[in-house]
């Protein structure tokens, strides 16, 4: 677990602010409560006022420092946002009274506090589909200058005793982007891999995964990963990058040198590129459940600040990790 460690204690270290739009939830109420426990992050809870102070008194953090309670229906705020929610979005035909309406959204209230610069990060999705969460950071913060696309990873986290390899590896994208064409693929693995980097201050060693290594198949399909190979080595040079591979050519040394043995990887990735979104989704989600591994995410990349999307299968204990993860974003 040192790479969780690692992002806690950096996040305890950053002070951050970090909104959380779904502040009615119980799971909610309790992440907010251990993050200041724990001193991950100060916060901001988005609901109903009277609903989030019930759930506070009863989890035992009404005298907690460094927990907020905002209701977009009373919000001192409300000017504010309203205005600059209709400045953002008046291109697309929404008014003013549109925007008064729009704010008293929880994510697109949440979403305001980080661009207005009330606060750091914001998280949501515990409640919401993972459709509403992005598309609110999208149109309230944007993407970054640098990038192309908004994709998303998991943070898979091996530390069982059971497991051969330890620490930590990105699986993306497992979370959003359905069927990316080639160029899509290489701009999430580009991403990905500074996540990575970002995250754990590791250095990447990117797999372009598939049902093929190295030509033992054929089709439509295999050709995808090989460009989207070839795409990411033109970006970037310098990367320690093969494909196409299938993950256990991958993550296996002892496969690695039977199936391809002069990868640079050997074997040894720690990004893990999926071709589409079935199989990443899939993926994340068997090495969680059957094989034991701690999976933080969906961690959303290339948005200009940081916003990031819940598994509606969340506990408590997921949504403090996330808090961390996002406010080591900021």
């Amino acid at each position: 677990m040192k790479p969780l460690q690692m992002i806690l204690a950096n996040a305890a270290r950053s002070d951050r602010k970090i909104v959380l739009s779904e502040g009615e939830d119980p799971r909610v109420i309790e992440a907010a409560i251990q993050s200041r426990k724990q001193k991950v992050a100060r916060i901001v809870l988005v609901g109903d006022r009277e609903t989030i102070l019930k759930g506070l008194a009863a989890a035992g953090g009404s005298d907690l420092d460094g927990i907020e309670v905002h209701d977009p229906r009373d919000s001192s705020l409300k000017s504010e946002m309203s205005a600059k929610f209709h400045e953002l979005r008046k291109h697309k035909g929404v008014t003013e009274a549109d925007a008064e309406t729009a704010i008293l959204n929880p994510h697109i209230y949440a979403a305001l506090l980080v661009k207005l610069g009330h606060a750091d990060g914001t998280l949501g999705g515990a409640t919401t589909a993972t459709a509403e969460i992005v598309r609110s950071a999208i149109q309230v913060i944007g993407t970054a200058p640098d990038a192309k696309m908004v994709s998303s990873f998991f943070l898979m986290l091996l530390c069982k005793d059971y497991h051969e390899k330890k620490g930590a590896l990105v699986f993306s994208d497992a979370g959003l982007v359905i069927d990316p064409t080639a160029a899509e693929m290489a701009e999430i693995a580009h991403a990905a891999a500074a996540s990575l980097v970002h995250l754990t201050g590791e250095t990447p060693r990117v797999a372009m995964l598939s049902f093929s290594t190295r030509g033992s198949a054929g089709g439509e399909k295999v050709s995808k990963v090989v460009e989207a190979t070839q795409i990411l080595r033109k970006m970037a040079p310098d990367m320690n990058v093969d494909g196409e591979l299938q993950f256990d050519a991958a993550f296996v040394p002892s496969v690695a040198s039977a199936k391809a043995p002069d990868s640079a990887l050997g074997g040894n990735a720690n990004v893990f590129i999926f071709p589409n979104l079935d199989t990443g989704n899939i993926a994340y989600k068997i090495a969680q459940r059957i094989g034991g591994a701690v999976a933080i995410g969906p961690i959303l990349q290339g948005l200009a600040q940081p916003a990031n999307d819940l598994s509606r299968g969340c506990d408590a204990e997921d949504i403090l990790h996330m808090i961390a993860v996002t406010s080591a974003q900021c």
